[in-house]
């Protein structure tokens, strides 16, 4: 008798193989067009300030009132990061996403015939960096989380990474087509990058939820664990408030509790320390008598330190629990701000790398937990408008904290309180994350396995 022919010839076993983990792919999948959609959506917004002095050059207007054009778009991507959230929740991020490349591109190209300020202010302001908002941190964090639960922290970590990888590459080749070939070539160059790359990827292959295409949040559900308080089983989940998980949540419930409220006030002042350093602290090291190069040499390796951080700090949030990395990394913006007041006294360069490192390996893990936590408790179907909600009021923050930086500046002549007050809102930061206590809702992976 001849052996029977198998199932599943060898020729194609590792079809079948790759077919079989497909769900455990897909969200990598995911991260990766993440990835590249914000390593060029975020950082053609980025892009303003090398088009800031040829356009300049160019009219001759005043510095103010340009700059005016990069404060509108952020005031316009403010105002409708609700909206966003509604569109995402109803419509997902095949077409949310790809309309941000859209809007991006389109003002990109329309920058090129521009002539006038209140042309700048449409086309670069509302269009580019308005438009930005839906490639963002806040964009992608309206969906991604939903892709992951064991992996969330890391999973965001590394999407939000290629922000930075994508400034090493794509600023440098920006700033060398505006010196060769001038700003309009740049404009019209990243608007074909963000057309041709951004829109198939996000029409291709995002989705809002892995049960779109009937999949599970890591490939699956992971095996039961027990507790070895209560011997009872635990989900790798890590549900701890059953009740809470499995409610409906809308925008006006998720308002009556005292969690939300804690979770937007460690966003806000969380995003206001981040702000406050990066817009002023050049100028800072400028005015203690560090050089030009070298003050701008260390905001270049606070965005590089920023890749491993926000990596890193993802990872961690998974092992260690969200209130920890999130404690973690404010506190190196604290730090940051206390090798900014030494600084004054002694200006010495170790310390300004330091400072540095406290900044980009540590500060900027935020934006990990940032796009963890809410997933975390408040994940459904609503979800989009709830977090747009925090967004919002999370960019307000990021907004007030350099406007109120350089006001204090003004009025005392120095940085000394600004840099006291930053101190204490990141304290307030860490406190608020602890009232809201993601932990009692949702325990992450590594927090379960040490029960």
């Amino acid at each position: 008798m001849s052996n029977p022919v198998p199932d599943n010839p060898p020729q194609y076993s590792y079809f079948v193989s790759l077919a079989n983990r497909l769900p455990f792919f897909y969200g990598w999948i995911v991260v990766a067009v993440a990835f590249v959609t914000m390593a060029i959506g975020v950082n053609a917004r980025t892009s303003f300030s090398l088009l800031f002095p040829p356009i300049l050059d160019e009219f001759g207007w005043n510095r103010g009132e340009l700059a005016a054009t990069f404060s509108i778009g952020f005031i316009v991507s403010t105002l409708f990061t609700p909206l966003i959230g509604a569109l995402m929740d109803r419509y997902g991020p095949r077409l949310t996403v790809t309309m941000g490349a859209s809007f991006t591109s389109l003002g990109l190209l329309l920058a090129t015939y521009s002539t006038t300020l209140w042309h700048f202010y449409l086309t670069l302001g509302v269009l580019v960096v308005g438009g930005s908002i839906f490639l963002s941190y806040i964009g992608h964090t309206m969906f991604l989380p939903n892709w992951f639960s064991r992996r969330r922290g890391l999973a965001v970590g590394i999407a939000f990474s290629g922000v930075g990888i994508g400034s090493i590459i794509m600023m440098p080749w920006m700033q060398m087509t505006i010196e060769t070939a001038g700003w309009r070539s740049a404009c019209l160059m990243i608007a074909a990058v963000a057309m041709i790359v951004l829109v198939p990827l996000n029409i291709l292959f995002q989705r809002r939820h892995p049960t779109d295409l009937s999949l599970e949040p890591d490939g699956g559900p992971g095996p039961e664990q027990i507790d070895s308080k209560t011997g009872e089983a635990l989900k790798s989940d890590g549900i701890v408030d059953r009740a809470w998980v499995e409610r409906e949540w809308t925008l006006k419930q998720a308002m009556k509790t005292g969690r939300f409220w804690w979770l937007l006030t460690a966003f806000t002042s969380g995003l206001y320390i981040w702000y406050a350093v990066q817009v002023h602290q050049t100028r800072y090291l400028i005015d203690i008598g560090i050089s030009a190069e070298t003050a701008a040499l260390a905001l270049g390796f606070v965005g590089l330190g920023g890749i491993i951080g926000q990596i890193g700090i993802g990872y961690l949030s998974d092992r260690m629990g969200r209130e920890w990395a999130w404690t973690l990394s404010a506190l190196g913006f604290v730090a940051t701000y206390a090798c900014l007041h030494i600084l004054r006294l002694w200006p010495e360069q170790w310390l300004m790398y330091l400072m540095v490192v406290m900044q980009g390996f540590f500060g900027y893990g935020l934006a990990s937990v940032f796009g963890a936590v809410p997933a975390d408790v408040f994940a459904g179907k609503r979800y989009g408008v709830i977090f747009g909600v925090l967004a919002a009021a999370a960019s307000a923050g990021a907004a007030l904290g350099p406007w109120a930086t350089g006001l204090l500046f003004d009025f005392n002549g120095d940085y000394e309180l600004a840099f006291s007050i930053a101190m204490a809102v990141g304290g307030l930061s860490i406190v608020s994350m602890w009232l809201a206590s993601p932990r009692k809702v949702r325990l992450v992976p590594g927090q379960i396995r040490h029960e």
